[in-house]
């Protein structure tokens, strides 16, 4: 087996690395960061997906890239939800999260900024690869603590059986290798 996973995403070809998660399973990493070029192509082709939103919001730290890009090319205002809270947030909300990457449980927050930001708002939530959804609940429960309106849900890639949703938009699927 290869130690890589080619694909094309939004016209580009890239190779992904394989990296093992379990004894039994390896995941292809998509890794946006530094990558302007599929970072730009990437946002261009979901804001042709996303349509009715007021602001983007995504997690820290790998889709930030793609959410300031769509920004950019939008005109939209974007959130990030910090993984811890900093000295200039003011009544932070919180939420707990577990995701594949991380493999173990961390905190998301949004500041009292974000949150003015967002409320009543129609909220287009952003990530870089959706696979088990447990970042993207996270996220949606910001957006509901925050009294937002969630208007959609999209990534880069779904991976595995996230690809199956019918409550998310993707540019690509990502399989899961199994070994």
């Amino acid at each position: 087996m290869s130690n890589t996973y080619k694909m094309t995403i939004a016209g580009l070809e890239r190779e992904l690395p394989l990296c093992p998660v379990s004894d039994t399973l390896d995941i292809a990493a998509f890794i946006m960061l530094g990558d302007v070029e599929i970072t730009v192509a990437c946002a261009e082709e979901l804001l042709k997906k996303c349509k009715d939103f007021d602001v983007i919001l995504t997690a820290e730290a790998k889709g930030i890239p793609l959410c300031y890009e769509m920004a950019k090319q939008s005109g939209k205002p974007y959130a990030v939800a910090r993984k811890g809270t900093k000295v200039y947030m003011s009544d932070p909300i919180k939420v707990d999260v577990r995701s594949i990457t991380t493999q173990h449980i961390q905190s998301l927050y949004l500041g009292q900024d974000e949150v003015n930001l967002i409320k009543g708002k129609r909220v287009l939530i952003i990530d870089d690869v959706i696979s088990t959804g447990e970042s993207l609940k996270a996220l949606e429960e910001l957006v509901r603590k925050a009294e937002g309106i969630i208007a959609g849900k999209a990534a880069v890639l779904a991976e595995g059986d996230a690809a199956d949703r019918d409550d998310i938009i993707f540019l690509e699927k990502l399989p899961l290798f199994f070994k």
